[in-house]
């Protein structure tokens, strides 16, 4: 009897950590979690991505939903979340470092990312890949106070400058340096875009930067119940931004695109694209391109943005910038590289 009884409870054993080495944890590439020679998953959405996004109330967030869905409804053998973050800097180094598989990068973001300039001078993002430029981000400067019309007029004001790590708050430094201004010469407050709307209608802050697709929700909700002044930045300080972000673009707005706003001002536009970690697998790059090109109303559908991506425009700002090898199948077959 104790014979039988020591076999039985050793088949359970087995059994237990039989069950207890093929429950991989998820992780960045296929068989993530598969440890000491196991067999990698080979069917079913078990290999985990995470899609870096930004604030909820930003353009990125909705979009990547809509991205991430796409994936997880649509290419066999992966489940795709989209994650809220601190932008697109912190995207860049959070693919670098493995953390994220994909993530909205500025066009400027990703060429420095890849020459090793600016806020990534240590090279160590310098490995991620870019797939597709999607809109067009206007570097909105927003005051409610009609005397502000200058960045140097934002001297001693309190500012709000974007979520620490985020393109944004990289802009707002760059921006101040136009004017031999920095942080020591405002009160910076690291806020997202609805932290910083909230804060121009409470009065919190005399002014806020904002880096977003235009219209920008914050701003429309600002401009129904408040006037607003987008704050000019002339067109001698754009050619001297240009030499260090070469994609920088010189746009106008005005009324027309917010009702709210009480002057019109010229500006900045950068395009936001989609990069990826290096070593993504190329075939998953591929469908999902082919996909979503396929698919462009579920893209409009899920922010105005989204509207405008269109193959014509895929490779916007990505002139000097490395693309993923699967990005480069797709783009080959279309005629467009």
């Amino acid at each position: 009897m104790k014979r039988i009884l020591s076999l039985a409870l050793a088949a359970a054993m087995a059994l237990s950590l039989t069950a207890c080495g093929n429950s991989g944890s998820p992780g960045g590439t296929s068989g993530a979690g598969n440890n000491s020679g196991a067999t990698p998953p080979s069917s079913g959405k078990d290999t985990y991505l995470s899609l870096g996004t930004g604030g909820v109330t930003g353009t990125y967030y909705p979009l990547g939903g809509a991205f991430a869905n796409m994936i997880t409804n649509n290419i066999s053998g992966y489940t795709c979340t989209a994650e809220s973050t601190g932008g697109a800097v912190e995207n860049a180094w959070m693919l670098a470092r493995g953390e994220i598989d994909i993530g909205f990068v500025d066009a400027s973001s990703a060429y420095q990312a890849q020459k090793s300039e600016g806020d990534f001078s240590d090279g160590k993002a310098s490995g991620i890949k870019a797939i597709v430029s999607i809109y067009n981000e206007l570097v909105q400067l927003v005051s409610c106070d009609p005397n502000i019309t200058s960045i140097a007029d934002l001297k001693g004001k309190k500012v709000a400058v974007g979520s620490a790590g985020s393109g944004t708050e990289v802009m707002a430094r760059q921006l101040l340096a136009l004017y031999d201004m920095s942080y020591d010469d405002i009160e910076e407050d690291f806020l997202g875009f609805g932290d910083a709307s909230t804060g121009l209608k409470d009065k919190t802050l005399d002014a806020a930067i904002i880096w977003a697709g235009a219209p920008t929700s914050g701003l429309l909700e600002l401009g129904a119940q408040n006037d607003f002044y987008m704050i000019d930045i002339p067109s001698d300080k754009i050619a001297k931004l240009k030499e260090s972000q070469p994609f920088c673009v010189e746009v106008t707005i005005d009324s027309n695109m917010y009702s709210g706003m009480k002057n019109t001002a010229t500006t900045i536009g950068v395009p936001a694209t989609l990069c990826v970690r290096e070593d993504l697998d190329e075939d998953l790059v591929y469908d999902f391109l082919t996909y979503c090109f396929d698919h462009l109303d579920q893209v409009a559908d899920a922010h105005a943005q989204g509207a405008n991506l269109s193959l014509e425009t895929a490779l916007l700002g990505l002139e000097n910038t490395q693309l993923h090898p699967g990005a480069e199948k797709f783009y080959k077959e279309k005629g467009i590289l």
